[in-house]
């Protein structure tokens, strides 16, 4: 495994159809017969990382009409993006944002919620820029960066509250699929030209879901979400180490609201 490399995953060769409509149709676990395949997720580092990302949310985005704009020339302290690769192809991408004096993406449209969970003492964050190739598309890519994400977000980082913007149309997806709830009503985004909803969910509840479903694909039709195509807890414990040990800097400095998790206790094998 490459140095930057976070964690090589297998997943399944058959592309999958829409997950938008997958959410509402029988889930079915991967086939033992099925070729498997390797991709590897890695934080963007790089230049040319961060500018594979950036086309693939363009591509993905475009045909939706949103307007994504060009990706940041450098990596601001307080983002992360993420890559999901199968040998050097992007096939995936999210990207991690911290609340800061510099604010979050979603408080453009939503300042009036965000503002209001902030008094209530809740520590933030925002996934944004969420891309999946629709040919190498599958539950596990999704699933994994998804997982990888919230073990910045929150095992290292110490954050309890997430937040996304969705198309009103895929509210049903994130909300059967992960567990989101809306929160707000429907406003305009003028970053992407177009209606964005607000939606959050607890880390704690994603926790509770990593530790019942976490690594048991067989459990898909019992769940009917993402939780048993995520990693294992074993899996995420090593992940965890792995960060600690090539990424000690992970817990910024400068965002002295938040204090690294390093208190977290190591779950149970299931």
């Amino acid at each position: 495994m490459n140095a930057d490399t976070i964690i090589g995953v297998p997943f399944e060769s058959r592309p999958l159809r829409s997950l938008l409509q997958e959410a509402f149709e029988p889930l079915q676990p991967p086939s033992p017969e099925q070729s498997q395949r390797l991709f590897k997720i890695r934080s963007a580092d790089s230049a040319g990382q961060r500018s594979s990302a950036s086309i693939l949310v363009n591509r993905m985005y475009a045909w939706r009409g949103y307007d994504t704009g060009k990706g940041p020339a450098a990596q601001l302290p307080e983002r992360i993006t993420l890559l999901a690769s199968e040998d050097e192809l992007t096939i995936g991408t999210i990207t991690i944002g911290f609340d800061s004096g510099a604010g979050l993406c979603v408080d453009q449209p939503f300042s009036l919620e965000t503002t209001a969970l902030r008094e209530h003492g809740l520590k933030l964050c925002e996934f944004t820029q969420l891309a999946v190739d629709s040919v190498m598309r599958s539950k596990r890519v999704l699933a994994s960066l998804f997982h990888v994400a919230y073990i910045y977000a929150h095992r290292m980082m110490g954050f309890d509250s997430l937040l996304i913007e969705v198309n009103p149309r895929h509210v049903r997806f994130y909300e059967g699929m992960l567990g989101f709830q809306v929160l707000g009503q429907p406003r305009m985004n003028p970053r992407v030209n177009a209606v964005a909803v607000l939606m959050r969910i607890d880390f704690s509840y994603i926790h509770e879901q990593i530790a019942m479903y976490g690594g048991r694909p067989e459990l898909a039709l019992q769940a009917r979400s993402l939780y048993p195509f995520v990693f294992s807890v074993a899996e995420e414990a090593s992940i965890v180490g792995r960060l600690k040990r090539t990424q000690p800097d992970v817990v910024f400095s400068h965002l002295p609201q938040v204090q690294p998790n390093s208190a977290w206790p190591v779950w149970p094998q299931a």
